[in-house]
């Protein structure tokens, strides 16, 4: 609807503004108008509303058409206003001119009433249509990125689920308790908060892919999993395989949970001082994130009872944390990890 669209009419000739506004009335537009190219530009920036078509005259003192136009263009809430040139000059310079500049039609002066009612009408139409045509892109594009994040969402809590699923099937195989899954999440999780490189997202990633650090046990053999005793050689070297097993069953995987959990799998049994498993990573060499679950991992592992062994008493594994300091953990987590004791004390003695 064309009805109460806005026009602004510029003109230094007060009689030309005048005929234009008696012409136009009668199709129920309201009108602005200015005498110069600055009192223009001003209209137009202090105005409230916006305006749907500009007839806009080109010989001006001071500003002429050409420059208002221009800096019109040059404003992105004026870009797609379309502007009618009223022009004197029938010649082609003047005409090309004004459509480069970015005009969308002239009217030459004297006015004919036909002419002018239609041509308006007829660029009015096509802003609407295409302000329209704008709106309803904006819509779809608002609707599409809803869409694409609600399937992420949605992927990422099947991430979640699959993690939950697979967690649970390690720990029905192992000695190990959901209590002991559940603190490693919380406790890893901890530590990424008061980490200084690490940020929310990665506090969320460790809480959920933590709990497969231990999932490639389900690839060693029941016997040795569950032997009481020491090890032998022969079935330590077994037992250590559980970290690249579970890195080569989860590094297919393009999700970052699980990419994130295939990592922590592979790296948590590495030493700061290069002396772990099963590559022998040194320092930062080790990815944070392993880093991390290996020290929360030793301190739950020391801090609850096992097949092979009797808990550890609070203090006595915390002194062995801080003991190993440069030499099986990152100094820079045991700094995090004593300066916040008693909250990863807490979640130790959850239950």
């Amino acid at each position: 609807m064309i009805q109460n669209s806005r026009i602004l009419i510029v003109d230094d000739v007060v009689d030309n503004i005048r005929v234009a506004m008696n012409i136009l009335k009668e199709d129920g537009y309201e009108f602005s108008f200015a005498h110069t190219g600055a009192e223009a530009l001003r209209l137009i920036s202090e105005d409230d509303e916006d305006f749907d078509l500009i007839l806009l005259d080109v010989m001006m003192p001071g500003l002429n058409g050409f420059d208002v136009c221009q800096k019109l263009r040059e404003n992105h809430s004026t870009l797609d206003v379309p502007i009618i040139f009223l022009t004197a000059k029938t010649d082609i310079e003047a005409i090309t001119k004004g459509f480069d500049m970015g005009g969308v039609d002239y009217i030459t002066k004297p006015f004919h009433a036909n002419e002018l009612l239609a041509r308006v009408k007829t660029h009015l139409e096509l802003y609407q249509a295409k302000d329209l045509l704008k709106k309803h892109n904006l819509y779809l594009k608002s609707k599409a990125t809803f869409e694409r994040q609600r399937l992420l969402t949605e992927l990422e809590d099947s991430q979640k689920e699959m993690i939950f699923i697979l967690a649970e099937l390690m720990e029905a195989t192992s000695d190990e308790t959901g209590k002991h899954i559940k603190r490693i999440a919380e406790s890893s999780a901890l530590m990424a908060k008061y980490h200084p490189s690490l940020n929310k997202e990665d506090e969320e990633t460790l809480y959920h892919a933590s709990p497969m650090h231990d999932i490639g046990k389900m690839t060693i053999p029941i016997e040795i999993l569950h032997k009481p005793g020491k090890y032998s050689e022969e079935e330590f070297c077994i037992m250590k395989n559980h970290t690249t097993n579970a890195y080569n069953l989860l590094s297919r995987s393009n999700r970052k949970l699980i990419k994130a959990a295939a990592v922590i799998a592979h790296e948590h049994h590495e030493k700061w001082n290069g002396n772990g498993y099963p590559r022998r990573l040194k320092g930062a060499d080790i990815h944070i994130y392993g880093r991390i679950v290996a020290l929360v991992d030793v301190f739950d592992a020391l801090t609850h009872k096992r097949q092979y062994k009797e808990a550890w008493e609070i203090n006595e594994a915390v002194r062995y944390i801080i003991e190993h300091r440069e030499t099986q953990f990152d100094p820079e987590l045991v700094d995090i990890f004593e300066e916040h004791l008693d909250e990863f004390i807490a979640i130790a003695k959850s239950k």
